[in-house]
């Protein structure tokens, strides 16, 4: 599967935006998929999380009400919903999928087969 992430930019704190990860060359209800973010410096660390089923999620704690993943299987996309958005947000955002993830390792990126080239998100005043 191939895995292209869009939506990121510039935004105010506050503000909302969403990520879209569009998958070609197999359905997205064949994967596991999950966005992870990286800052410069950093290490990349997971950000939510969606089974194939599609009626399981989770978010890292410091998005947890703030942002949510979801999925349009019509349209092979797997989006992140990003509101009230803090300066701490600021990070390249990278999709990412996987067939036989145990639900255990779903917040480590090393577990997934399956990566989007990233899209820009940075938070400033």
């Amino acid at each position: 599967v191939q895995l292209q992430a869009s939506g990121g930019g510039f935004v105010h704190p506050g503000a909302s935006l969403r990520l879209s990860c569009v998958a070609s060359g197999r359905t997205v209800t064949n994967y596991h998929m999950a966005w992870f973010r990286q800052a410069p410096g950093k290490q990349r660390e997971f950000v939510a999380f969606i089974r194939k089923s599609g009626y399981i999620t989770d978010y890292a704690d410091s998005v947890k009400g703030r942002f949510t993943i979801s999925r349009d299987n019509a349209k092979n996309t797997i989006y992140l919903q990003m509101n009230s958005l803090k300066p701490e947000d600021t990070a390249v955002y990278y999709c990412a999928a996987d067939g036989t993830l145990i639900h255990s390792s779903r917040a480590q990126a090393i577990h997934y087969d399956y990566w989007g080239q990233g899209t820009q998100v940075t938070v400033s005043s």
